[in-house]
């Protein structure tokens, strides 16, 4: 067999489903073990990789399979994602509280599977493969709980709790819910918050489609959007760790956008600290707040006629 075609057995064996016993998945097995055409299994070992730089460099470079730029997110969604939950592959292994969406994430080979591999073609390896389907609850057992006791909870003002997935952009998030919101929007309501997990994680579809914002497009919202019904103001606010601030660009967006929403609108840059804020200071859009987790009873404003208001 060649070793695509051994690296899609192994998945089987291993118990993987279906979905990730193709070839996408075989060649990203091969990527994660260093495993050349020419490689035995005993071979493999341990390095972190990114994905395009990474998995996607090394499948062209030595089995000569290109996959389009665009295919990085079936990589990660279709692949990666399942191989972390069976606990064949670690996730961030090198910086574990990188953030979900870090430019700098990064997957290796988890130790358990290293050393059931290198032991494929040999006697030994149904006995190793039974082992590991042994250990596989267990494991993932133990990678669900650290996944959950790291996770950042954010409370409501309703009383409800939610839970963020872990990473720097989430905790800024919280504290947008939980420290913005109480001190410079008092009663308002949480419509819309994301999480780089679930881009849906908090939707209040009623009243989004009330005040003329087009549910079925939430993905176009910035990370953070809260109501004051009273006043009809509307906060949309972005919290900028990987990504960029309330700029100009972004705001013709977002005014295109919620064309039909007649709310008065308020746009926020929230940063965790003066150095992030700092790097974007020249990206912020005029006529825009500027809130700083590390400050919360104060803010920043980049406006001319007036403090915290639509225009």
């Amino acid at each position: 067999m060649s070793k695509i075609e051994e690296a899609q057995s192994i998945l089987k064996e291993l118990g993987l489903p279906d979905a990730q016993q193709n070839e996408i998945s075989g060649y990203t097995l091969l990527a994660l073990c260093n495993i050349k055409e020419g490689d035995k299994w005993s071979k493999a070992c341990r390095q972190s990789h990114g994905i395009t730089k990474g998995i996607m460099s090394f499948i062209a470079e030595n089995y000569h399979k290109v996959y389009a730029p665009n295919t990085r997110e079936t990589f990660r969604r279709q692949v990666l994602h399942q191989f972390v939950q069976a606990g064949i592959a670690d996730y961030n292994p090198d910086i574990p509280d990188l953030p979900v969406n870090s430019p700098r994430a990064h997957y290796a080979i988890s130790q358990t599977v290293l050393e059931t591999i290198k032991k494929y073609s040999t006697s030994r390896w149904k006995k190793a493969v039974n082992e590991f389907n042994e250990k596989a609850g267990q494991l993932m057992t133990i990678y669900n709980k650290e996944r959950e006791l790291a996770r950042v909870p954010v409370k409501l003002a309703t009383g409800q709790v939610l839970h963020l997935s872990p990473g720097k952009h989430n905790k800024v998030q919280a504290a947008i819910v939980e420290e913005f919101a109480s001190r410079f929007a008092p009663g308002a309501i949480l419509l819309y918050l994301g999480d780089t997990e679930n881009k849906v994680l908090h939707i209040d579809r009623d009243r989004l489609e009330r005040i003329g914002i087009p549910i079925n497009e939430h993905s176009k919202l910035p990370d953070v959007v809260i109501f004051d019904e009273v006043r009809n103001w509307l906060y949309l606010i972005e919290a900028v760790t990987s990504h960029g601030p309330m700029s100009p660009k972004r705001i013709i967006e977002l005014e295109e956008f919620l064309k039909n929403c007649k709310a008065g609108k308020i746009y926020v840059s929230a940063f965790p600290d003066f150095s992030d804020f700092k790097k974007h200071t020249s990206e912020i859009a005029w006529e825009t707040e500027v809130w700083i987790m590390k400050f919360p009873e104060h803010m920043i404003h980049f406006n001319g006629d007036r403090y915290i208001g639509p225009r």
